[in-house]
């Protein structure tokens, strides 16, 4: 089992409405009002978690862009500077602190008038390379070392892929659009409440398809299943750390192959948008299957799903066979 350790936050559940916005001094651009010209308010979303909450929350009265286009791994963006440019036209921002050190840099430095970090609106905690199987040695002060450099203090930032987190975000990036754009409150209030609902029954489908299996533990090139596999009471063991690029030592791979005979592990999980290189020379030399487990920082045509819903389904259906769900 995973071992929770939160990270203190300075976000308090009754202020949550009153502290999501960071004011900054008023562009003096043309386009200061954040609107376009249909008058719809100008949204910038960091990558596609946060673009898809501010399109099903914001609906028709916003223009939502993204500064990651699809398929690109959005941990190593770079902006051009004409998405520096958007970013001080943009009415809104929503970004995730912690997951594009350059977009980070770059909406601090923005003088847009609303900007909102969905790490506030949440409780975050960390969450190392492995599950609850410690390493030994060396190998884990190198893993809680390289780990510190991931989002604030340590705290893993992929929250989106907790049914319940992303609700709890979303309530959140509602209540602020509500006071970006209070002429369509009541229609930001309704989509929230909307959206909540389909993410309350991706929760109820999670518990109800996971309780019963096998094995609780699951092997994934990325780090990225700390949340979910914490909320639905499974073991996360990455081949990888949080950061999907960096590579595991001879001493990790051995203890995943010595790992997976004991936990009676059958498939390497790998994702879409980065290298499944690891994954499969692990499957290889332990006899494993290989399965899609999408972290969803972006939506492609090899995504098995249109949009987070879809995706997370699918990610489900992919546990369940790979755990032996009963």
């Amino acid at each position: 089992m995973n071992v929770r350790r939160l990270i203190p936050t300075t976000v308090a559940a009754g202020a949550v409405a009153l502290g999501l916005l960071a004011v900054s001094a008023c562009s003096t651009s043309g386009a200061a009002d954040g609107k376009d010209g249909d008058g719809r308010l100008k949204v910038v979303a960091s990558f596609y978690p946060m673009q898809y909450l501010a399109e099903q929350i914001g609906g028709s009265h916003v223009a939502v862009s993204t500064l990651t286009r699809p398929g690109v791994e959005p941990h190593d963006l770079e902006l051009k500077p004409r998405q520096t440019a958007e970013l001080g036209e943009a009415g809104y921002i929503l970004y995730l602190k912690g997951i594009q050190p350059a977009v980070d840099k770059a909406i601090d430095e923005s003088e847009a008038k609303n900007k909102v970090d969905a790490a506030t609106l949440t409780e975050l905690e960390r969450h190392g390379t492995e599950g609850g199987h410690s390493h030994e040695g060396d190998e884990a002060a190198h893993d809680e070392h390289a780990h510190e450099a991931e989002g604030e203090a340590g705290a893993d930032p992929h929250i989106w892929l907790d049914p319940v987190k992303y609700a709890e975000v979303a309530k959140g990036v509602g209540a602020s659009l509500e006071k970006a754009d209070p002429d369509h409150a009541a229609d930001y209030r309704k989509n929230t409440t909307s959206l909540v609902t389909k993410l309350d029954g991706l929760n109820t489908a999670f518990e109800q398809g996971l309780k019963n299996t096998t094995t609780k533990t699951f092997i994934t090139t990325h780090s990225a299943f700390g949340y979910l596999a914490e909320r639905y009471g499974l073991d996360q063991e990455g081949i990888a750390g949080i950061d999907p690029e960096s590579e595991p030592s001879p001493a990790r791979i051995k203890a995943l192959q010595t790992l997976a005979k004991k936990e009676k592990v059958s498939t390497v999980f790998f994702e879409t948008l980065a290298s499944d290189r690891a994954a499969k020379t692990l499957a290889q030399d332990t006899g494993l299957k290989t399965a899609v487990l999408d972290p969803l920082e972006g939506i492609t045509d090899r995504s098995q799903g249109d949009d987070y819903i879809g995706v997370m389904q699918s990610n489900l259906a992919a546990l369940q066979k790979a755990l032996g769900a009963k």
